[in-house]
């Protein structure tokens, strides 16, 4: 009997025992098992199965199972009750930046390093994937979310922070898609050491955090704009209250010490009956009457751009989101895009004039040449021209893509930014070669 076929039947085994015995103590009026509870009876059901199995063996004049078959099976045994099966090794591994599978004996790994390699297979079936799938929805306990025929999609969070979507139905395979968030807790000079920008740079955004800047972190798909997002902010004082607003949460701000006073919000989908679903847009409106000093929207992507932009311009200063862009110019294309199919149906004049009131800066992040994710452009909003946004590139990107000085931040907004700490002498000689 192959080892994974051995797991199956040792975790269906431990499996059933473990519901009986979760019954057994509901039935006598007793406190559920916590989830240590639960593993310690399943270490201790696992280990009975395994003595069983062996003297049947021994019955029978088999060989007993060697011990690197026993450890493999032990761990499936494990994964597959409480971690994600033939996931959790990938997702164990430091290293793995993203999981994608496209059917259950077809999956791909990118690494950290920029490789992408093909890894044997995490199920062994299609439809023992769905139940994986499905697994981790119901473990992930935030909310109901389901996957079927009915509801073909399933986007949430693991235990780990990583992002999961995965599709069925739609596609030829069960494709699921595995982001991994390897950096939970990140600061500015974290970026500067992984080489996202140079400390002069970081010292400049950072000052644009402490000076209450409104600010825009832009880039194409997993470019690390999330990444940044937490780095940036770092630089909030531990005294403000923050509400954070998410499709799926991924920031975790409201896990790091760093800042006591956050409440954390998630975008949820129609129930069984197809109803109580809340938007973004509408947790934005929400989190404004809880008194916040600064909204933080994981990731605009619609209608929520119109009340982001209102909290942004009527003094919630210091707010923070991301945007999918090609470049920083193409955050105002995009903005608009987004405000034109709002239910407010803003015009490029009415949304050009709101963006300049709301937006201070845009943070576009790229891929070098050397394939390092790097601060490409920084551009400063001036003003609203017709359905034009009137800016000024700060940054620009070089020949490698990473930034580089290209014009003189505003007097007024660098007044704002030397209030707030920023060295006007140090930043400007080595910068842009000369003293303000």
């Amino acid at each position: 009997m192959p080892a994974d076929e051995l797991a199956a039947r040792l975790r269906a085994e431990v499996g059933s025992r473990l519901s009986g015995y979760a019954a057994e103590l509901e039935g006598a009026g007793l406190p559920p098992m916590s989830g240590s509870q639960r593993r310690e009876v399943a270490d201790r059901l696992l280990t009975e199965a395994w003595r069983a199995e062996t003297s049947r063996r021994l019955f029978a004049g088999l060989p007993v199972w060697d011990a690197a078959t026993e450890e493999l099976a032990t761990r499936a045994v494990m994964d597959g009750l409480f971690g994600l099966g033939g996931l959790q090794e990938l997702l164990d591994d430091p290293t793995v930046e993203n999981v994608f599978v496209n059917g259950c004996d077809t999956v791909f790994v990118r690494y950290a390093d920029g490789r992408e390699e093909q890894v044997p297979p995490v199920a062994g079936s299609d439809a023992e994937l769905v139940e994986l799938v499905r697994t981790v929805a119901v473990r992930a306990g935030e909310e109901e979310r389901r996957f079927d025929r009915a509801v073909p999609r399933l986007n949430t969070q693991l235990a780990d922070g990583s992002r999961m979507f995965a599709v069925m139905a739609v596609t030829g395979r069960v494709s699921v898609s595995i982001r991994r968030h390897r950096y939970r807790t990140v600061t500015l000079t974290d970026l500067v050491r992984l080489g996202v920008c140079d400390e002069s740079l970081a010292d400049f955004l950072g000052a644009l955090v402490r000076a209450r800047k409104n600010v825009i972190i832009a880039g194409g798909t997993n470019v690390g704009k999330t990444t940044v997002l937490r780095a940036l902010a770092s630089a909030i004082p531990p005294s403000e209250r923050l509400v954070t607003i998410e499709d799926t949460f991924e920031l975790g701000l409201d896990r790091d010490p760093a800042h006591p006073n956050v409440v954390a919000m998630q975008a949820r989908e129609p129930n069984l009956e197809g109803v109580g679903a809340v938007d973004q847009a509408e947790l934005v409106r929400w989190g404004l009457r809880m008194g916040p000093d600064r909204v933080i929207v994981g990731e605009i992507r619609g209608a929520e751009v119109v009340p982001m932009c209102n909290a942004m311009s009527q003094g919630n200063d210091g707010s923070m989101s991301t945007l999918h862009t090609s470049t920083s110019r193409g955050a105002f294309v995009k903005l608009a895009a987004y405000a034109a199919q709002s239910p407010e149906r803003l015009s490029l004049e009415a949304t050009s004039l709101l963006v300049a009131s709301a937006v201070h800066v845009v943070v576009h992040i790229a891929w070098a040449t050397d394939g390092r994710r790097v601060v490409s452009s920084v551009r400063e909003v001036v003003d609203a021209d017709g359905p034009q946004v009137v800016s000024n590139e700060v940054y620009k990107p070089g020949g490698d893509r990473r930034a580089v000085p290209a014009t003189a931040p505003r007097a007024e907004t660098m007044d704002d930014l030397v209030a707030a700490g920023l060295d006007p002498y140090v930043f400007h000689q080595s910068r842009w070669g000369g003293a303000p």
